[in-house]
């Protein structure tokens, strides 16, 4: 029977022949490791250069990243099949168990993802430098990545939406035309004239800075309410958000202008509060009530 120090001679003995027995292997899978690490570089670049002729170099790189690693990874397989070639890449893949449920609905979630920045990035729904609206979020994209959209808001913040929720939900794309359309709602008395107020409010938008001139700006009787006639204004700035909420105040503040320079008033609601000294329990009687206010200002002038 052999000694303890024996029999751990032996082992590392046996080791280290085995060793020196797979040796050659190692090399010859390190080599075809760097053949593979090389290859993966080469057709990222290659993937880029096609893309970047297309002018599509975001494409390009998502694209270009996955054949990267995954040319690495089946080198990998390659060289664990070169170094040990009783074990195969099937078993490589069970071992590290891809083909359980768990890991498979988490890369479910991750190969989701990734598809839809694919799918998003060929139909371009929208591209890097627009501004869009993705449920409680709005702003400028500025890169679309394999698992998320990068954006940011308008107040310095940045949002990582996934990329499945843009493709799968409806989003707004605020910057895909030129031009966007802008509005205000006017409310006048009824005593004033909307045909005469709408013109004057043409003319006032159309001296603004800003402010397209094709479309030109339009204004016409909306609707009545309780206060007056109500007229919506509308006019044409560039598409991006600091041209429109620009626009939208320089129109703002000539159509109060217009209006003021005309002799028109805005009309407002007005209410009637009745009050009584419940002394008897009841209302007051009618002669203690106080006097009905004027349903609009300047209404004892017109002889509303």
């Amino acid at each position: 029977m052999q000694q303890p120090e024996q029999l751990t001679t032996s082992k590392l003995q046996s080791m280290v022949e085995g060793f020196f027995w797979v040796l050659p292997n190692i090399g010859i899978g390190l080599v075809v490791l760097a053949g593979f690490w090389i290859g993966g570089l080469a057709a990222r670049r290659a993937l880029l250069f096609a893309f970047a002729r297309r002018r599509r170099a975001d494409l390009g790189e998502l694209l270009g990243g996955f054949a990267r690693w995954a040319l690495i990874l089946a080198g990998v397989l390659v060289f664990a099949t070169i170094v040990f070639p009783s074990v195969k890449p099937s078993d490589l893949l069970a071992t590290l168990g891809l083909g359980s449920l768990a890991v498979g609905l988490a890369f479910r979630d991750i190969l989701q993802n990734w598809f839809s920045g694919v799918m998003i990035l060929y139909s371009q729904p929208f591209r890097v430098g627009d501004q869009i609206v993705s449920g409680a979020h709005e702003g400028t994209v500025e890169h679309v990545e394999a698992r998320a959209t990068i954006i940011k808001t308008y107040d310095g913040q940045r949002v990582l939406i996934p990329n499945s929720n843009l493709y799968t939900r409806s989003i707004i794309v605020r910057t895909h035309f030129p031009t966007r359309r802008s509005e205000a709602d006017v409310t006048i008395g009824y005593a004033d004239d909307p045909d005469a107020v709408a013109k004057a409010a043409v003319r006032a938008l159309s001296a603004v800075d800003g402010i397209a001139k094709d479309p030109p700006p339009d204004a016409r009787a909306w609707e009545f309410n309780e206060a007056g006639v109500t007229l919506r204004v509308r006019w044409w700035t560039e598409s991006v958000r600091n041209k429109v909420v620009t626009g939208q105040g320089r129109a703002i503040a000539a159509i109060r202008r217009a209006l003021r320079e005309a002799g028109v008033e805005l009309a407002f609601p007005t209410r009637i509060v009745m009050l009584h000294d419940g002394s008897d329990g009841g209302p007051a009687r009618r002669e203690d009530r106080p006097a009905e206010a004027p349903r609009r200002n300047g209404a004892a002038r017109d002889g509303g």
